[in-house]
C-alpha cells in the first residue's frame, strides 16, 4: 500500500496524488456479494433538496459487508483483498469451512491465506471478532458495537481505531477515533487491529473534477449569495469583516452552538467529549 504521485504535466495533475492499489489482489468484486446502489443526488422522497453538495459522482456497485460477523467459530480463509468505492477502507473476501464467502473490512496487515474467527474464545489476534469481555485491556480493535448484535458501528473508516482504556462492571471503556472516551457494554463484538488503508489521509484530490467523480458538488459561500438566500448574504454596505453569530443559511448560531439535545439517551456513557 502507498502513494502514488502525479507527474505535473497539466495544471489539474500538479498536486494531486493517489492510490497505486499494490496491495488488491483481484480487480473485479464477488458477484453474489454485491448489490446496484441507487443515488439520491441530495433529494428526498418529495425531490426536494435537502443536501446541497451532493449529485453526479461515478456509477457503484454496494459490497455487502458483514458487519455484525455473527458467522460463530468457524473458521475463515482469507481469499482476497479488494477495492470498495463506498468507503476508504479496504475489504477481504473470506470463505469459511462450509463453503460461504463474505465481505468484511479488512484490518491492516491482514494477508491472503491467512485464517480468522468470530467467537467467544477466538485468538487475540488480526481480524478475529470477540466480546470486549474477552479482550486485554490495552489492545487496538475496530468495528465495534455500540449495541450487542446489532453490527459494528464505530471506527470503520480507513486507518482508524478504537483502543480498550478499562473495564469497569458491565462496561468497557473506549477511546474513540475521535478522542472521545465512552463506555460500551462488554457484551458488544469488536474486531481486533486497526483498518487498512491508513495513506487515506495523505491523498490530495488535486482537481475539482475529481472531487465530482466522488458525488461532491461545489459549496457556495453565504457571503456570495444573496440577502434572501442567506443571512450572511447582501454586501451592498460594503464587505464585512466578521459576524458575531456567524448562522446557517436557516439562521441558526454555527459556530460553538451545541445542537445535541438535552434528553439524549446516550450522554450517560460519554466519560470524556471529545471536545
Amino acid at each position: 500500500m502507498g502513494i502514488k504521485v502525479y507527474k505535473p504535466i497539466t495544471n489539474a495533475s500538479r498536486n494531486r496524488t493517489g492510490y497505486d492499489f499494490s496491495e488488491l489482489t483481484v480487480d473485479e468484486p464477488y458477484k453474489n456479494l454485491v448489490v446496484g446502489l441507487k443515488k439520491t443526488g441530495g433529494r428526498n422522497n418529495l425531490g426536494r433538496m435537502t443536501v446541497f453538495t451532493k449529485g453526479g459522482g461515478h456509477k457503484r456497485l454496494y459490497r455487502l459487508i458483514d458487519f455484525k460477523r455473527d458467522k460463530r467459530n468457524i473458521w475463515a480463509k482469507v481469499e482476497t483483498i479488494e477495492y470498495d468505492p463506498n468507503r476508504t477502507a479496504r475489504i477481504c473476501r473470506v470463505v469459511y469451512e462450509d463453503g460461504e464467502r463474505r465481505y468484511i473490512l479488512a484490518p491492516l496487515g491482514i494477508k491472503v491465506g491467512d485464517k480468522i474467527i468470530a467467537g467467544e474464545n477466538a485468538p487475540i489476534e488480526i481480524g478475529c471478532a470477540l466480546p470486549l469481555k474477552n479482550i486485554p485491556v490495552g489492545t487496538i480493535v475496530h468495528n465495534v458495537e455500540l449495541y450487542p448484535g446489532k453490527g459494528g458501528q464505530i471506527a470503520r473508516s480507513g486507518g482508524s481505531f478504537a483502543k480498550l482504556e478499562a473495564k469497569e462492571g458491565k462496561y468497557a471503556i473506549l477511546k474513540l477515533p475521535s478522542g472521545e472516551i465512552r463506555m460500551v457494554l462488554l457484551t458488544c463484538y469488536a474486531t481486533i487491529g486497526q483498518v487498512s488503508n491508513v495513506d487515506v489521509v495523505n491523498i490530495r484530490i488535486g482537481k475539482a473534477g475529481r472531487s465530482r467523480w466522488l458525488g461532491i458538488r461545489p459549496k457556495v459561500r453565504g457571503v456570495a449569495m444573496n440577502p434572501i438566500d442567506h443571512p450572511h448574504g447582501g454586501g451592498e454596505g460594503g464587505k464585512q469583516k466578521g459576524y458575531p453569530y456567524p448562522m446557517t443559511p436557516w439562521a441558526k448560531p454555527c459556530l460553538g452552538y451545541k445542537t445535541r439535545k438535552k434528553n439524549k439517551h446516550s450522554n450517560k456513557y460519554i466519560l470524556q467529549r471529545r471536545k
